[in-house]
């Protein structure tokens, strides 16, 4: 069997195909395993498993038995509201599972699965250190390494997409609980009403549609971190009943009456300000001093341009992983991607990146391949000229467009009593085909390689601009 078969352990059909495409979509070959009963089947030759919604009681526990049995070494992928939940959490396998929430997201699929693999190796996760060499990132990364061993809670801060989980999870890897759940809820996602139990869990009967009793995080999460993302969105009468928690380390499933006491690092995060939320009275200040305890901000990808390569190349070396292609960037697409604002951050630039590796997976990404927001203007009205660079980019042109950089300051403004755009356009074309002869030393086919043309299309071009006399072939 491949090791990239990836056995699905969920008896809800919908849910299933939802964890089998995300599966697929990050290279894997998921198998439904119909009823559990494929887990008895070579079970050490599967890279993983996913156990979700299965069978009751007794017979999940005869399967885990199996599971248990047969692949030692096998990591699984929790659904966070998996009744196996408690099995798995205090059985041989904590130390290689990892839970998920439904929705899905792939990325926080495919981060768990190399933090539980990189853990069985031995060595360090990928997340332990966020990628980045910048003077913001350096701190970032010095301060997860200093917050890290101790048990303090931890208020993650940044925009969205910066990669606030990410975060969460170097920091529990780091810390020793690193061999305990890593929980994540976020409670923006959640309706207000629902909110209670899925943190503390509820009884039997506790309201419509509670069949049977259930864990919340916090049970999920024992020993371990539980990461509360968007905790800003969190409405206030749930903010009164975490802040119980968080100073009395003691809750009740709704519906019940025994409390039960908790071990659970937390680590929560916002991209609000909830210094202004608690001005408008819409967060409460005892509670954000119990969660701010270590704050840590994480910086916009404006604000970390440097780090723009590095992240590319790391983000190509999870599509390559996952079994795609690499978006190679020119060097005019890199300086058009520096350009950008980056409101979705880094988040935008995977995204970017998995678009392009496969739209062009064995080509380069030129500027003109980029859409069309990530070739606009620099903040200042410097002149992108994103037609200029398609012909020029990771060429020695480009080296040469740096040093007249003056000289074109001013192509991308319109002046105030307007021009003739035919002429102007001209004048910028026969100006770069000078460059491109004196770059070759008026070798026409090298200049033409240069400006992407062909020779004949710019041996009529010489002609149009009488250029032609005393050039090479």
């Amino acid at each position: 069997m491949n090791k990239m078969d990836f056995l699905v352990i969920e008896s809800d059909e919908a849910r299933a195909a939802s964890v089998m495409s995300a599966l697929q979509f990050l290279g894997y070959r998921p198998q439904l395993g119909a009823q559990c009963q494929a887990v008895t089947e070579a079970t050490h030759d599967w890279s993983a498993v996913f156990v979700g919604s299965v069978l009751d009681g007794s017979e999940a526990e005869r399967q885990l038995g199996l599971l248990g049995a047969a692949a030692d070494h096998v990591p699984v992928l929790l659904a966070a509201d998996s009744p196996w939940a408690e099995l798995l959490a205090t059985s041989a396998f904590a130390p290689r599972m990892a839970t998920v929430d439904f929705p899905l997201r792939y990325e926080q699929m495919a981060e768990a699965m190399r933090a539980i693999q990189t853990r069985q190796q031995g060595g360090e996760p990928d997340s332990l250190r966020l990628v980045g060499n910048s003077a913001p990132m350096a701190r970032v990364n010095a301060l997860i390494r200093q917050v890290a061993r101790y048990d303090s809670s931890v208020l993650v801060l940044g925009e969205s997409g910066t990669g606030k989980e990410m975060v969460a999870r170097a920091i529990h890897e780091a810390s020793p609980r690193r061999d305990k759940p890593f929980v994540a809820i976020n409670c923006g996602a959640i309706p207000a009403e629902l909110l209670e139990s899925e943190l503390f869990g509820h009884e039997k009967g506790s309201f419509t549609g509670a069949i049977s009793a259930r864990k919340g995080r916090f049970e999920m999460a024992e020993g371990g971190t539980l990461f509360l993302d968007e905790i800003g969105d969190m409405s206030l009468p749930m903010q009164v009943k975490l802040l119980r928690v968080l100073q009395e380390r003691v809750f009740e499933r709704v519906g019940g009456n025994r409390t039960q006491r908790c071990d659970v690092r937390i680590i929560a995060a916002t991209h609000r300000n909830l210094e202004q939320s608690i001005a408008n009275d819409q967060f409460r200040e005892d509670l954000y001093y119990r969660l701010s305890v270590f704050p840590l901000e994480l910086p916009s990808l404006r604000e970390r341009l440097g780090d723009l390569s590095l992240l590319v190349a790391e983000f190509n070396k999870r599509l390559v992983r996952r079994g795609l292609g690499q978006a190679r960037f020119s060097a005019g697409a890199m300086q058009a991607l520096e350009a950008h604002a980056w409101p979705g951050n880094v988040r935008e630039l995977s995204n970017l990146v998995e678009r392009m590796a496969i739209l062009h997976p064995h080509g380069e990404v030129r500027v003109g391949d980029l859409p069309e927001k990530y070739r606009g203007q620099r903040p200042g009205n410097e002149a992108r000229l994103p037609e200029l660079a398609v012909m020029l980019e990771g060429q020695a042109i480009a080296a040469e467009l740096v040093d007249h950089r003056q000289a074109l300051d001013g192509l991308g403004i319109l002046p105030e009593d307007g021009l003739d755009l035919k002429d102007h356009l001209a004048d910028i074309e026969l100006g770069l085909i000078r460059q491109a002869l004196d770059a070759t030393g008026g070798v026409v086919a090298h200049a033409a390689r240069l400006l992407r043309m062909q020779r004949t299309t710019l041996v009529e071009k010489l002609r149009k601009y009488g250029l032609q006399t005393g050039l090479a072939a």
